[in-house]
């Protein structure tokens, strides 16, 4: 039956013995179509009792002979990445139409299931890409490699691809008012000119500078990293952020530096972390490891806790008694948020529960205390402290009932509710 099939196959005209396997390819294993069609060419000659014939690649009217040319596709791609550091690989092939449809032809004019065996562009993929593979050392990942190498057919030029390279840390921020984010000008749209009777003026809000912080997070680390890894562009993704004015201590905020087109995937973590923290002043980071980019997801929806430390100055006298008993009350407590009034012109105005799973105060005097409180992410504690107008509720002040406010903030843990950031599933070697 096969060989009648086979028979069918090269009455259609010329063929190589790759497209004479490739309709047979889910059939035994361990052998490649080129070795399938090798055997059924002489299984025929043999019983037809002819003289076998090798086949010209170069006539087959279904390939048009670019199923001789794998070696040397392999090598084109090779060199399109000559300067490209990477471990993983996966090749795909733009097939012309016309190549497809006497693939299809072929198994039609034989009797046989369009889709039987192996499509050519498949074939093609699997073929360049071994080849790839030997002449790099490196590993195919069909889900997310370092490099995509793809086979323009028809206009016979290979199209390369570099995926993003991620790096994992905690940082620092040791000073107030900073952003964790590069903070664009909103009067003049980053761009630092504005119209003026003269024309064209530096902008009055940001100086002409096209910001309103010299600097931030991101602009501390992100060169580093960037230059590390000799990439086109860097993204700061962050676990959260910490306001403008409040600092980021003890063990830091998890983040993850995203790196476009990178030419080099493995800087020397320990290396890039010491060169960050000798060159800013501002920032500290720790924990630096080189991550795959489910990192990047991990460190924006992981549930996470956080830990604060606020002083507090209220508007009126609070005892002892009176402030332990507010933090009595509120400890453990399940509070509701409105959105706060300081941000609600740019974020939606919702009511949100969040859980206070611990606060202790340390009162200076009748005036003054540092609060420290350990809550569900998203918990805003400027509001918790002041109640925000009622928008809060229950609050520290309305507890007390005097008027209180955060004069300082400090961020100083942000962990998993249930399990670490730094999980080494996450993390490359």
């Amino acid at each position: 039956m096969i060989l009648d099939t086979a028979r069918d196959l090269l009455g259609s005209g010329p063929l190589c013995d790759p497209c004479l396997g490739r309709p047979f390819a889910d059939r035994s294993f361990g052998l490649t179509n080129e070795a399938r069609g090798n055997a059924l060419r002489t299984a025929l000659a043999l019983e037809d009792d002819e003289p076998y014939e090798s086949p010209d690649t170069e006539a087959c009217w279904v390939c048009e002979g670019v199923c001789a040319d794998h070696e040397e596709w392999a090598e084109r791609a090779v060199a399109a990445f000559e300067d490209v550091d990477f471990s993983t690989y996966q090749v795909g092939t733009r097939v012309p139409p016309l190549l497809e449809e006497n693939d299809r032809l072929l198994r039609e004019e034989a009797g046989m299931d369009p889709d039987a065996g192996e499509p050519l562009k498949s074939a093609f993929n699997r073929e360049v890409g071994k080849r790839f593979g030997r002449l790099t050392d490196t590993e195919v990942d069909f889900e997310r490699p370092d490099v995509l190498a793809l086979c323009h057919l028809e206009r016979d030029e290979v199209e390369v691809q570099v995926n993003p390279a991620f790096v994992y840390g905690r940082y620092e921020k040791l000073e107030r008012d900073i952003p964790q984010t590069e903070w664009p000008c909103r009067e003049c749209g980053g761009s630092g000119k504005q119209l003026g009777d003269g024309g064209e003026e530096p902008c009055e809000h940001c100086g002409g500078s096209g910001y309103l912080y010299d600097t931030s997070v991101e602009e501390e680390i992100t060169p580093h990293v960037k230059e590390a890894m000799d990439g086109v562009e860097a993204l700061f993704h962050g676990a959260g952020r910490e306001d403008v004015d409040a600092r980021m201590l003890g063990t830091g905020r998890p983040f993850v530096v995203e790196i476009k087109n990178p030419t080099r995937r493995s800087p020397d973590a320990a290396a890039l972390q010491r060169e960050i923290n000798e060159t800013s002043d501002l920032v500290r980071v720790s924990g630096l490891a080189l991550a795959t980019h489910e990192m990047v997801e991990r460190v924006k929806e992981l549930d996470a806790s956080k830990t604060y430390r606020a002083d507090v100055e209220f508007d009126g006298d609070a005892s002892a008694d009176d402030l332990e008993a507010a933090c009595e009350e509120l400890r453990g407590k399940t509070v509701e948020q409105r959105t706060p009034n300081r941000v609600d012109h740019r974020r939606s105005d919702l009511v949100r529960e969040r859980t206070v799973y611990s606060i202790e105060a340390d009162r200076e005097d009748a005036r003054h205390a540092t609060i420290e409180i350990h809550g569900a992410g998203g918990l805003y504690i400027k509001e918790l402290i002041s109640g925000d107008e009622g928008r809060t509720e229950p609050s520290l002040a309305g507890l007390l009932g005097v008027g209180a406010e955060v004069t300082a903030l400090d961020v100083t843990a942000v962990e998993g509710e249930e399990e670490p950031f730094a999980d080494e599933d996450y993390l490359r070697e």
